[in-house]
């Protein structure tokens, strides 16, 4: 029987599953923070479905951060990121509704936005309520149209919320949100596996 993602990923907390997890997505990751941190300077950063905190804790690491949080719906996850970082900023939510208290400059998300029910209104509300004017949000994606190796994961993670969606309809909810400089690629792109597809732009 299929559950919704935020039981599933918490369970995957339990069991020690998200730190294959986020080694598996490091590469893609790595990609993205270079891209979307270059010359940036005191730059505020929301991670949007920050798992065991694993990005928030990179860029807090980094000279030029003044502040990094992450926001995740699975509480199991939450609770990871908090025993493994007790002076971070880790907030329980549900991302679809959720707003920061200050808005940010880089809203980072990884493998996450289509576990929701309706990834374009949350796209818009990343616009309209959680970046500055010429802030950035950038996402990687897996799990896509045009990435046939990944269509049987609700089947195989028994996930009941996933949206299978094209690269065009993706880069389509940025457009219609508002954001500018919209950029599109791919990411460790191999034999059977088209690669995460990353999407940028601005506010």
């Amino acid at each position: 029987m299929k559950k919704i993602p935020t039981a599933v990923f918490s369970e995957w907390a339990a069991t020690g599953r998200d730190e294959p997890m986020a080694k598996g997505h490091e590469k893609a990751v790595n990609n993205m923070l270079e891209y979307v941190l270059k010359d940036k300077k005191n730059f505020r950063f929301i991670d949007a479905g920050c798992g065991n905190g694993w990005v928030v804790r990179l860029v807090k690491a980094h000279n030029n951060c003044a502040y990094a949080a992450g926001v995740d719906g699975a509480q199991k996850m939450i609770e990871k990121a908090q025993a493994i970082d007790p002076t971070g900023t880790y907030s329980h939510a549900d991302l679809s509704d959720w707003m920061p208290t200050d808005k940010v400059d880089i809203v980072h998300s990884m493998e996450v936005v289509y576990y929701l029910s309706d990834p374009k209104a949350f796209i818009a509300n990343v616009h309209k309520n959680w970046l500055n004017e010429g802030g950035c949000l950038i996402v990687g994606l897996d799990f896509y149209k045009e990435n046939p190796a990944s269509h049987s994961w609700p089947e195989d993670c028994g996930v009941s919320i996933m949206q299978l969606l094209p690269e065009e309809a993706w880069v389509g909810f940025f457009v219609d949100a508002g954001f500018t400089n919209v950029h599109s690629w791919r990411v460790g792109a191999k034999d059977q596996w088209a690669g995460t597809l990353v999407i940028a732009a601005v506010k």
